[in-house]
């Protein structure tokens, strides 16, 4: 027998707050083992946003092995709440909806959960138009279309198909889902030392790869001040023998600017203000040239500044799985042992997260020398997206896409699908189904508009750290401190039980330290002088939830 279960002993079927889907899962229905879990992880991890996350930390002046550390440490910290959290759905079989009645009440769970399945709808919906995409140059590739700049009818048509075979997973239910994790981790793993392998074997050699990230570090056109002088800094890339790849630049926002033959020393301006600078490589036939860059006033960094800026990426990238830290029980309440959750999880989130992150960094070093059209740190294809424009084999382009949206699908069932429609289904169980919760959540994903979202994800991420660092916080000390692991299972589906909070359906305790945490984490982005608390949102919004819902609630209620 498996001390680790604890099974419904009381039928409670009748009550309002029960349904099929949100009832404990039976041991025998436990099928889910490490490997499945790990599948699921992979699954989730490898996206177009994990492969990008480390360009936004080189972009900022990191060399690539701190941003690999930056994530290594962020999702090892992440795995060990989301761990803690997932015990209670390998214990009970319940979701995170119904495992957190205990702690914010039957009704006071909504406030929590629709909030967490909200931001999941959010994401559902960039990753939806992500795939969307995929279809798009897919069709483009066969056809031989070059296709349209900015939105467009085949665009939305690709939205459409690839919104249609989400919803096809959500209907089948659970077990589809746990069918198409495992079968695509396999394939994405594959797909990612492919990559590797072709960047390596292009550029012969790991280490001259790799050095090309000292010159993705550098803005291509920026300005300093001397005194009362203004001088522009140009920074063209070399090639692997060390060859400027840049011949000539222009000051484009002059009338009637000419060309000019490059150079690396500072070049005496008027002003530090709206300077656009071009580069062409004449030497290419036809003539290549890059994108237009505005060159900006440098600011002298300190090491203190460079300190600050680790636990500021530190604290987005912990943000990154947020949401799932809080969810993980709809998934975990599905494995057969405690054993099965922790060794899945860590065996699935951190490794995926690095190699994935790894890949973006070595590809996208590799592109500096394998493609000429690449002058400056600005014309580099961080995103897969712009890689794979690059290519001119319409095969090439038609397979790549098609494990972009093996990737973009797997991401987008586990994490973006199963929590919200647990959510939703919670705040009407006997009319609301998984289903219908799945449902919803697609719809919602359509109606924000993600063709709007995707240029906002960074902001995104820091906000989601704030908003959900204080439901983790009050679950896990709820859990852990104060029920010591110990729930009763039949009163969660009571409306008049002891997890009803004298029938009012709300713990004050955990609303208030919720209200609290997320005020004091946000309240930086108002108040410059507490900025701070703002820039590590996450961490401030659960040490100060969980310490305060603690004081609250020194017995249980």
């Amino acid at each position: 027998m498996n001390k680790d279960i604890v099974e419904l002993q009381e039928d409670v079927s009748n009550s309002p707050l029960y349904s099929d889907d949100l009832a404990p899962v039976s041991k025998e229905n436990r099928t889910w083992n490490k490997w499945n879990l790990a599948a699921i992880w992979v699954g989730m991890a490898v996206c177009i946003p994990t492969y990008l996350l480390a360009s936004y930390m080189i972009k900022t002046g990191l060399n690539w092995y701190e941003a690999l550390i930056i994530i290594g440490l962020a999702n090892l910290i992440i795995t060990v709440p989301m761990i803690l959290n997932g015990h209670a759905g390998v214990k009970y079989g319940v979701p995170f909806p119904v495992i957190g009645r205990a702690a914010f009440g039957t009704k006071g769970i909504h406030i929590a959960s629709v909030s967490r399945g909200i931001i999941a709808c959010g994401w559902f919906g960039v990753q939806t138009w992500i795939g969307g995409l995929a279809i798009y140059a897919i069709f483009n590739a066969i056809t031989g279309s070059t296709g349209e700049l900015g939105l467009s009818v085949g665009k939305f048509v690709g939205f459409g198909i690839f919104w249609f075979i989400n919803i096809y997973f959500i209907w089948k239910g659970t077990e589809s889902i746990k069918w198409l994790e495992t079968y695509s981790a396999p394939i994405l793993i594959i797909m990612g030392i492919a990559l590797i392998w072709w960047s390596y074997a292009k550029a012969d050699g790991f280490s001259i790869v790799l050095d090309q990230s000292k010159q993705l570090e550098k803005t291509a056109a920026t300005i300093t001040q001397e005194n009362d002088a203004y001088f522009l800094q140009l920074n063209a890339l070399n090639d692997k023998e060390g060859k400027l790849k840049v011949t000539d630049y222009k000051i484009v926002s002059n009338e009637n600017s000419d060309w000019i033959r490059y150079t690396d020393e500072p070049i005496s301006v008027s002003t530090s203000e709206n300077i656009q600078v071009q580069f062409r490589n004449s030497d290419v036939i036809p003539i290549v040239e890059s994108s237009i860059v505005t060159a900006s006033i440098v600011q002298e960094k300190s090491q203190g500044s460079k300190l600050w800026s680790y636990l500021l990426w530190l604290t987005a990238m912990v943000g990154f799985w947020a949401t799932m830290s809080i969810s993980i029980a709809d998934i975990t309440r599905y494995a057969s042992t405690q054993k099965d959750q922790i060794a899945g999880q860590f065996i699935g989130l951190p490794g995926t997260m690095m190699l994935y992150s790894f890949v973006g960094i070595f590809v996208t070093c590799a592109a500096v020398i394998n493609f000429k059209d690449v002058l400056i740190a600005d014309d580099a294809p961080w995103d897969p997206v712009s890689l794979i424009a690059k290519f001119k084999s319409p095969v090439v382009v038609v397979i790549s896409q098609i494990f972009m949206l093996i990737a973009t699908l797997s991401t987008n069932i586990a994490a973006n699908v199963i929590a919200p429609a647990n959510s939703f289904s919670n705040l009407a169980p006997k009319k609301i189904s998984f289903r219908m919760g799945g449902i919803i959540t697609g719809i919602i994903g359509i109606i924000i508009m993600p063709w709007w979202l995707l240029d906002t994800i960074s902001t995104f991420l820091i906000i989601v750290s704030g908003l959900l660092g204080p439901v983790l916080g009050i679950l896990i000390t709820d859990y852990y401190l104060i029920r010591k692991k110990r729930v009763e299972l039949a009163e969660l589906y009571k409306t008049d039980g002891i997890y009803s909070y004298n029938k009012t359906g709300y713990n004050k305790a955990a609303i208030l330290a919720l209200f609290i945490g997320v005020f004091l984490a946000l309240i930086g982005f108002w108040v410059p002088a507490l900025n701070f608390l703002y820039s590590l949102s996450w961490f401030t919004g659960f040490i100060i939830s969980s310490i305060i819902y603690y004081s609250l609630m020194k017995k249980p209620k």
